[in-house]
């Protein structure tokens, strides 16, 4: 453990200069300095690498997100970031450990040694970031404590090939289920099917999605992973079969509009009719299980039964962009931005 050292230097950070009210934009963001403290007792000084963004951050901004606080302009935007320790008056954390934690779109960032979690150096930060940080454990839980797919049963997953719906399909295949995926083009079904894996892969702008969905579930849906809300969960719900799940983790099609998609119908006629579970969850609720989760995808990854994707962006000033591409459909996996060094 380092005593603290140096005096306060000027910094990089990414603020958010508006608050949207309408799709987001890359004018809503904005380049300053900040000046960072030394480290106090119990603090740690980290120079952050890298930077992870997910459509969930689009909630925070709309003040829907409980767990995100309410939108402010002028504070740095909030995310989850991984670095290296430069300085430390926390107990177990070292100069030079590698570091994972809220630590905002930013340089530097001083935080309290108990909101770090050290990590294996020798991995890309991006694994850190995606698969085995708040993305791979979203899909985790998410899939395998809500929506218990067995043997044989039939997965669809929606934004399948967004950060955490090309997990979820994953963890289903190595479970033993059919995974049938929804995405926004041809090029990401295609992914899908093939380096990924899935059974099957929909264009959601298809003129003929309701068919060819049909025609993906000829046994119909005994879990349905929902990232999207909308249109794609109101073809769900009537393709349900008895005593299906459904996952209700996010509603991206939600997010970055001011006329988002009405309710879907058949609520709760379907669900009462083929007995369907609906249910919500916030995977901070598992904190007390990550590292049973991060152990067992680890070891997915080692045999290549997970093939985690990413979407990499260079430079903090790209943040906004990234933000903006990722909500626009134009990333594929987790959305990484390497600050370098």
């Amino acid at each position: 453990m380092a005593e603290q050292q140096g005096a306060a230097r000027g910094s990089d950070c990414v603020v958010l200069a508006t608050v949207p009210d309408g799709p987001l934009r890359s004018e809503h963001f904005a380049m300053q300095t900040e000046d960072v403290p030394d480290p106090g007792p119990g603090e740690v000084l980290v120079r952050v690498q890298a930077i992870t963004i997910g459509a969930g951050q689009r909630a925070g901004l709309q003040g829907s997100a409980s767990y995100a606080g309410a939108p402010e302009a002028g504070v740095v935007m909030r995310g989850t970031g991984a670095g290296v320790v430069e300085a430390s008056n926390a107990e177990g954390i070292n100069v030079g450990d590698t570091v994972v934690g809220w630590t905002g779109w930013r340089r530097h960032a001083v935080m309290t040694g108990g909101d770090l979690r050290v990590s294996d150096g020798s991995l890309d930060p991006a694994l850190h970031l995606g698969v085995l940080g708040t993305n791979g454990l979203t899909a985790y839980f998410g899939l395998l404590d809500v929506g218990r797919p067995q043997p044989g049963e039939t997965v669809v997953v929606s934004a399948a090939a967004g950060s955490v719906g090309h997990i979820v399909g994953q963890i289903a295949k190595a479970k033993g289920a059919t995974v049938v995926g929804v995405a926004g083009s041809d090029e990401k079904c295609a992914l899908l099917t093939g380096e990924i894996g899935f059974d099957a892969a929909i264009n959601r702008h298809s003129p003929e999605f309701r068919a060819e969905f049909r025609a993906a579930t000829p046994d119909r849906i005994n879990v349905y992973f929902d990232n999207t809300g909308g249109e794609i969960l109101g073809s769900a719900l009537f393709r349900m079969a008895t005593f299906g799940r459904i996952v209700c983790c996010g509603a991206v099609s939600a997010y970055d509009t001011a006329t988002p998609d009405p309710s879907p119908r058949g609520i709760p006629g379907l669900l009462v009719n083929n007995q369907v579970r609906m249910q919500g969850f916030i995977v901070f609720s598992y904190a007390d299980r990550y590292d049973e989760a991060r152990a067992e995808m680890r070891g997915w990854i080692d045999n290549g039964a997970l093939t985690p994707r990413h979407v990499t962006y260079n430079g903090l000033d790209t943040a906004g962009g990234a933000f903006v591409d990722l909500l626009g459909g134009r990333t594929i996996g987790t959305t990484i931005v390497r600050l370098g060094d």
